[in-house]
């Protein structure tokens, strides 16, 4: 018998070492797998926090935008002191936008509901039919006596 040649272990010792080594390697694949959902929900928190700020960045400059058009409006009309004018027609414009918006939206909900996929039982009414016809010609079988 060769020397350099390990010594021989039982078997129970082989499948204990080896159960023990895939335990081991199924709890080091679960840990890596938790840093790496823990790292990238961190950068998804990020982009949606950055996101966020930009969308309330572009609210309040929309918002400066329309003051800035009510202004301009009650320049252009030549109305003296009367500066609310600006306001109201900028006001109106928005309001028949609103309006307009919603017109729109009400049709696409209207042609939208209710929410049935119509092709799919149609579809599966062909089938119904197609399985009840073969099982009609399907002979019977009946028990001998």
């Amino acid at each position: 018998m060769p020397a350099d040649e390990p010594t021989p272990r039982s078997v129970a010792q082989v499948i204990t070492e080896v159960s023990e080594k895939a335990s081991l390697l199924v709890r080091e694949e679960i840990e890596l797998a938790k840093a790496e959902i823990t790292a990238r929900l961190t950068k998804l928190v990020k982009g949606a926090v950055v996101g966020l700020a930009a969308g309330i960045f572009a609210i309040v400059g929309l918002l400066y935008l329309i003051e800035a058009a009510a202004w301009g409006v009650w320049d252009v009309s030549g109305w003296g002191d009367n500066y609310w004018f600006g306001f109201l027609v900028v006001a109106l414009v928005l309001f028949l936008l609103g309006a307009l918006a919603g017109a729109l939206a009400y049709k696409a909900l209207k042609a939208g509901a209710p929410p049935t996929p119509e092709m799919a039982i149609d579809e599966a009414k062909k089938i119904k039919e197609t399985v009840s016809a073969a099982g009609d010609d399907t002979p019977s079988v009946r028990g001998g006596s």
